[in-house]
């Protein structure tokens, strides 16, 4: 039996949903707007994706997105929106993962045929998910660098975004594993800036986390941005971890697949996937691709940490979305691999919105990170940690902040400033 690799839709046409359907999957296939020379039955049979499942949904009176192609033929609504489950063939593909990208989410946006068109899911088989990498650390491997055993792992964003030289940004982060954060990151537009290049700013840094892990035995991980071209992103990698480095930072959307494989095939540093620029992707519920199947493509290409922004934080997202993403980070690509991947949850947080993500997600296998939450605390970044740690206690015991805030100064302090803003 043919292996084949799964793709649901969300589309809108004004025309036939069963007939637009065999046309993605030809497009995304053997075939073309019309049958050609060559394409035999026998190749068609072997290689042409096949339509599993096709979903009827409402219809509107008014297309989504405008179309030249239908209206060069003069063809109206109503437009019709429908789900629709494709399978291709792996072999059209072998382990690929730019080629796997382009079949699922390729030429398909701009189809005639549809006035929308959205990837919702992906589904790989266990054989074809076998040949991709996994995470080198994942959940377990991150609790294990960070010795956090149990509860949140909480981490915080440098602040000023830019600007800080090296020296500063050192003694920043001096000041923060001093205040008993877990994790570090680079923020996404500071990756090798000339005021503070990576040469300067990995040792500067890397000593000061060294110099307190030998005061404390604690490693906090710091995710250096290293953002860039291929070979200067393995240069950078191989810095930190000359420099006892845990982790390292990718903007995945700009980076791309092949760039992030080659990283996670060199490197044993933990890969720390942002996500920025998603947004030109998702916003839109008709078009792009739901964070369900872009998840599942840089699963493949070995990520450990995805953003899945924060619950009642400063992005567009709905709390739902936020919800279902974190869900799917923690959900095997296939049902005997445990490759799950630590969900990062930022934008926004602060110890309020700690009972919203434990009523939501349930658990704390996940990473907490608040930069405002921390660094704009009235008593301090230590007191903003500290505030953190005692509403995560809070929610684990049952307990409301407020009740908990009569014996927690800190956290006090942190609902009466951030709460009324």
């Amino acid at each position: 039996m043919t292996e084949r690799i799964r793709a649901t839709y969300l589309v809108e046409t004004p025309l036939d949903p069963a007939h637009v359907s065999e046309v993605m999957a030809g497009e995304q296939s053997c075939g073309t707007f019309t049958r050609v020379e060559g394409e035999t039955d026998a190749l068609r049979e072997r290689a042409r994706a096949v339509v599993e499942a096709i979903q009827p949904l409402e219809s509107v009176d008014e297309p989504a997105l405008p179309n030249a192609w239908l209206q060069r033929k003069g063809t109206k609504g109503p437009y019709r929106r429908f789900q629709v489950r494709i399978a291709y063939p792996v072999e059209n593909i072998g382990t690929n993962l730019p080629t796997l990208a382009a079949t699922v989410a390729g030429n398909l946006y701009d189809l005639g045929e549809v006035t929308s068109l959205r990837l919702e899911r992906m589904e790989v088989p266990a054989a074809y998910r076998s040949r991709f990498d996994q995470p080198a650390h994942g959940i377990p491997g991150t609790r294990r660098l960070t010795g956090v055993t149990q509860g949140a792992m909480l981490g915080t964003i440098l602040k000023p975004n830019v600007g800080m030289s090296a020296g500063d940004t050192a003694a920043l982060v001096a000041r923060l594993c001093a205040a008993g954060v877990d994790f570090i990151k680079d923020d996404e537009v500071c990756a090798n800036p000339d005021h503070a290049p990576l040469s300067e700013r990995v040792p500067a840094v890397m000593a000061a986390v060294r110099a307190h892990q030998e005061r404390t035995g604690k490693h906090v991980m710091v995710a250096f941005n290293i953002s860039d071209e291929t070979d200067a992103m393995l240069r950078h990698a191989e810095l930190v971890q000359r420099e006892g480095g845990s982790c390292v930072m990718v903007s995945l959307n700009w980076c791309g697949f092949s760039a992030v494989q080659t990283l996670r095939r060199r490197t044993p540093l933990a890969l720390h996937g942002h996500r920025n620029g998603y947004g030109a992707m998702s916003r839109h519920p008709l078009l792009g691709i739901g964070f369900d199947a872009y998840q599942a493509l840089w699963r493949l290409a070995g990520v450990d940490h995805m953003h899945v922004h924060g619950l009642q934080g400063k992005f567009a997202q709905d709390d739902d979305e936020v919800v279902a993403s974190a869900r799917a980070c923690y959900t095997p690509l296939t049902p005997d691999m445990d490759d799950a991947v630590l969900p990062a949850f930022s934008s926004g947080q602060w110890a309020g919105t700690v009972p919203a993500t434990w009523q939501a997600i349930g658990r704390d296998d996940l990473l907490f990170m608040a930069g405002g939450g921390i660094l704009a605390h009235p008593d301090g970044a230590a007191a903003g940690v500290a505030s953190l740690r005692q509403a995560w206690t809070a929610v684990r015991a049952g307990m409301p902040l407020e009740d908990a805030a009569r014996s927690a100064p800190e956290l006090a302090a942190a609902l009466r400033f951030f709460g009324g803003k």
